[in-house]
């Protein structure tokens, strides 16, 4: 390999709310490729977290910066938001599709082409449209379908979203990029199919073995603790099935739920909730990203409850299930495609549940939290599963083979 190979990991989100860029990114620095990120800064709070988190980190960073200090960067902001939003009100109204529809989509274009690499790897959904235009200058482009963008989303948000406009970018992508990866093996056989695409590698969700597990403290004497997270706790993620099953159960657990909250949202929440329950259900701030293994640790049960619905969410095998396994809890996942893909390799790692069966639901949330010896036993073997198959130091190889050989 080549140190002076040069990579630019192309995506229009904050380095905080992307992990696998940031473990993609990390990875091939670390193999001595020379790596910059090129990403967009929309909020300010969020600038700061991904300053913090570039700390000692083998990769260079370079942003399309909306949140500086100073009358440029707040007038190119407005003007932006202003484009954006008149692009959506098109789309929804008139049914115009445009790039601008995504956000700063021809800026970043014009970032990225400004500067040179041996190879370009694009994720979220400007980049991926970026990528055509970046294939036809030239340029040796691949593609990491995190989600798939034109499958997302409620039905109610996508009349704003150029639906159409993200399929053909995606199909042009993945049929003309030098390799593509997605999240499971569900997604990899989904895109070859709808795009008559090479399929594309599987790189898990997963993340470096933490160093400190839930089965590294005592097994627990108190009442059982579920944790979910999210960037936003918030409509459509399987809260509202699990607390109508969580309601009906008989053995005492409190439920905390950690993230940004959508206003409103909790109070619709304890709203749902007898009087007597409503205070096992705890709200915990969005913590930074390098707190965020540690704090998990700190419960007994993971709730993974992505819905069958968008198709996106039915196959993506999301953060959650693998970094609950990370921190050695025992899991809830709720059945869909990626998610049973992992349980199967892992059945003792949790349970699979059918989120609308909420008898059924609560029975199986009963079995576990009713049960000291069964929960532990699942916890350790939950950890087992993430050191032996669903961590990142079992999927970097397999980026790295795919890096190499496209620069080949």
């Amino acid at each position: 390999m080549n140190p002076a190979k040069t990579i630019l990991i192309l995506t229009s989100a904050h380095l905080c709310r992307n992990p696998r860029v940031v473990k993609e990114a990390t990875t091939l620095g670390a193999a001595g490729y020379d790596v910059t990120v090129m990403s967009v800064s929309s909020h300010a709070r969020f600038e700061r977290m991904d300053r913090e988190l570039m700390r000692g980190l083998p990769f260079k960073r370079v942003v399309l910066d909306y949140t500086a200090d100073t009358l440029r960067a707040r007038l190119a902001d407005f003007c932006q938001r202003g484009a954006t939003w008149l692009a959506r009100r098109a789309c929804s109204e008139l049914e115009i599709e445009t790039a601008q529809t995504l956000g700063p989509a021809g800026a970043l274009l014009r970032l990225a082409r400004s500067f040179p690499a041996d190879l370009t790897i694009v994720h979220t959904e400007i980049p991926i449209w970026a990528a055509p235009h970046l294939i036809r200058d030239g340029r040796r482009v691949a593609v990491d379908v995190e989600d798939w963008y034109s499958e997302d989303l409620l039905y109610a948000d996508r009349r704003s979203r150029p639906i159409r406009l993200l399929r053909n970018a995606e199909q042009a992508t993945l049929r003309q990029a030098v390799y593509s990866s997605a999240t499971s093996q569900s997604m990899a056989d989904a895109l070859a199919s709808a795009y008559q695409c090479p399929p594309p590698i599987v790189l898990r969700n997963s993340f470096p073995l933490q160093a400190v597990s839930r089965v590294d403290r005592p097994a627990a004497n108190d009442v059982p603790g579920f944790i979910w997270f999210s960037q936003t706790i918030g409509p459509g993620r399987g809260l509202e099935q699990f607390f109508a099953a969580w309601v009906r159960t008989t053995a005492p657990s409190t439920v905390h739920l950690l993230g940004d909250e959508r206003p409103g949202y909790r109070e619709k929440l304890l709203a749902r909730l007898p009087a007597g329950r409503r205070g096992d259900l705890h709200f915990i701030p969005l913590v930074p990203p390098e707190q965020l293994p540690g704090k998990l640790a700190e419960f007994d049960i993971g709730l993974a409850l992505e819905p069958p619905w968008p198709r996106n969410r039915n196959i993506t095998i999301s953060n959650k299930i693998l970094q609950y396994m990370n921190a050695g809890l025992a899991v809830i996942a709720t059945d869909t495609a990626g998610q049973k893909e992992v349980m199967a390799a892992a059945p003792a790692s949790g349970l699979v549940i059918t989120a609308h069966e909420t008898g059924e639901y609560a029975a199986k949330l009963d079995t576990l939290i009713g049960d000291r010896a069964r929960l532990r036993a699942t916890q350790v073997a939950s950890r087992a599963a993430a050191e032996q198959q669903f961590c990142w130091e079992r999927e970097a190889p397999h980026l790295l083979a795919a890096v190499a050989r496209a620069l080949a």
